[in-house]
């Protein structure tokens, strides 16, 4: 389960880093820390997808969005 919860958050992470870094690009400055942002989320990702045995694939992504949220309702 804590791999869910590793994926979720590195996935939120890098997609609400990406319109800094976009802006940053855009402005003609360095992205540091969008791009600490982006590194900590593909870690994060990585640890989770070598965390679960056999890996997440693209349809298993919504379940674990679930699956966080249930649990942190509760």
């Amino acid at each position: 389960m804590n791999t869910d919860l590793y994926l979720v958050i590195g996935l939120c992470l890098t997609v609400l880093a990406l319109p800094a870094v976009i802006s940053a690009f855009r402005e003609s400055r360095p992205p540091r820390l969008a791009g600490l942002m982006v590194l900590a989320g593909a870690v994060l990702i990585a640890v989770a997808l070598n965390g679960k045995p056999g890996g997440y694939e693209v349809q298993d992504i919504p379940g674990a969005f679930h699956r966080v949220v249930i649990r942190t309702l509760q």
